[in-house]
């Protein structure tokens, strides 16, 4: 091996993590959006994703042309794509899955936007998470029992289709701010966008 070839492997290496850190700053949890910031716009702009491309590419065709008639506007511009995570402050009763009255406020505003054209046609996982507080067993059953509220309230009050959402129960394995156990970003819900 030539004097050559180290340093060109350790430039190779060191840009090689440069792309897994850079990576890994892209993929980062979005914030948590406290009652105040969930707007239907915030929402949206959370959730959009990319749209899938043609497997085939792009397509031509035409329309011919009435004469007088007036030009179709060009099609409205895609929502922007968005990290496809909202994390939320969703609120509950204390050691309950009974969702606060500030809290259905903001899932009225998840349900809206959920409803628009820009999210019509996406599924989403609906996350529970829980503090580190207590039992791993018993905060893994509330957060599943606060996904699962959360679920049944955007489809009870909202009629957003049930094959939309999934709950998934994360318990206090995932924290948001692993300094303090009891921090109030810990014990969220996430809706995740996935595939229609």
């Amino acid at each position: 091996m030539s004097r050559a070839a180290p340093s060109v492997l350790l430039v190779a290496i060191a840009g090689l993590l440069g792309f897994v850190v850079a990576g890994a700053a892209l993929a980062a949890d979005p914030p948590v959006l406290r009652n105040s910031e969930v707007t239907e716009s915030s929402i949206i702009d959370a959730l959009s994703v990319e749209a899938p491309q043609a497997a085939g590419g792009l397509t031509r065709g035409f329309k011919p042309a009435v004469p007088g008639a007036a030009v179709p506007a060009a099609a409205p511009a895609p929502p922007k794509a968005g990290p496809g995570k909202a994390n939320l402050l969703i609120v509950f009763t204390t050691g309950s899955a009974i969702l606060t009255p500030e809290s259905r406020s903001a899932l009225d505003v998840v349900a809206r936007a959920m409803q628009s054209d820009a999210l019509a046609g996406l599924a989403f996982r609906v996350e529970g998470h829980a503090d580190a507080r207590g039992d791993s067993d018993a905060n893994l059953k509330l957060s599943q029992a606060r996904a699962e509220s959360v679920v049944a309230y955007l489809v009870s009050q909202h009629a957003i289709l049930p094959e939309r959402l999934t709950p998934q129960g994360k318990g206090s394995g995932e924290p948001m701010n692993k300094e303090r156990i009891d921090a109030p970003e810990n014990r969220r819900v996430a809706i995740v966008t996935i595939r229609g």
